[in-house]
C-alpha cells in the first residue's frame, strides 16, 4: 500500500492528484504546470479552482471521459458523465463512487449543492478524495485504503478536523491536500501528520 501511495499517486498542487495505475485518473486539475493526459478526469465541484476548463485541456485526450456533478458539466464539452453522491460508475474497469462533500460550519460548500468527493477503486486499492469538505458524519461510513484529505481550514477542514476525520475513516495511509495554493501552507500538512503520529501513517507528497 505504501509503495502504491508513493509511486502511483502524484500531487499536482491544491486538490489535484494524478492516479496512475490500470488507468490514469486526474482529479480536479488546476494550475497544471504541463500536460498530464488522463483516461478519466473526476471533478468534485464547480468552483474555479476545481472545475477549470483551461486546465482540463492539459489533462484531456481525445478519448478522455470527464465525471462530475451536473453543474460542472454545463461548463464543459466532450465525453461527459454526470454523477451524484451515492452513485457509482464503472468505466474501463475503474469503479468511481461519489460521496457527499460539504461544509457544516461555513457556507462555501452548501450540502444542497450536491457536490462530491470520490472513492476510486483501481489496482485493488480504494482511494478516497474528500473534495472540499468539513469533517462530516458520512465519513464514519467511508472505507478506504488511502485518504486524500484537505487540511488548510478557511474553506475546508483544519488540520485538527482532518485528523479527526482520518480517525473516523481509518485508512492505511492519509495524504494531506488543499494547501500551498489559495490558502494554507506546508505547516498545515505537517500539523496533520504530527496529530496522527502512531495512529495513521501520513505521507506528505511533494508537488509535481
Amino acid at each position: 500500500m505504501k509503495a502504491f501511495a508513493e509511486n502511483n499517486i502524484h500531487w499536482l498542487g491544491h486538490d489535484c492528484f494524478r492516479l496512475a495505475g490500470d488507468k490514469v485518473i486526474c482529479i480536479d486539475p488546476y494550475e497544471l504546470k504541463e500536460e498530464h493526459r488522463a483516461d478519466i478526469i473526476c471533478i468534485t465541484h464547480e468552483h474555479f479552482d476545481h472545475c477549470s476548463p483551461d486546465d482540463l485541456k492539459k489533462a484531456r485526450g481525445k478519448d478522455t471521459i470527464v465525471v462530475a456533478p451536473e453543474d460542472c458539466l454545463k461548463k464543459l464539452t466532450g465525453n461527459k458523465r454526470p454523477i451524484r453522491a451515492g452513485e457509482t460508475l464503472r468505466i474501463d474497469g475503474i469503479e468511481i463512487e461519489a460521496v457527499p462533500a460539504y461544509n457544516i460550519n461555513k457556507d462555501f460548500h452548501p450540502r444542497k449543492n450536491g457536490w462530491v468527493g470520490y472513492i476510486i477503486t483501481m489496482n485493488q486499492v480504494r482511494i478516497y478524495h474528500a473534495g472540499d469538505t468539513d469533517h462530516i458524519p458520512e465519513m464514519k461510513n467511508i472505507r478506504a485504503d488511502i485518504a486524500l484529505l484537505p487540511v488548510s481550514g478557511t474553506y475546508v477542514m483544519t488540520a485538527e478536523e482532518a485528523a479527526r476525520a482520518a480517525l473516523d475513516i481509518r485508512p492505511k495511509i492519509a495524504i494531506p491536500m488543499h494547501y500551498g495554493s489559495i490558502v494554507g501552507d506546508s505547516t498545515d500538512a505537517e500539523r496533520f501528520r504530527d496529530l496522527l503520529a502512531g495512529k495513521v501513517e501520513v505521507i506528505i507528497k511533494p508537488r509535481e
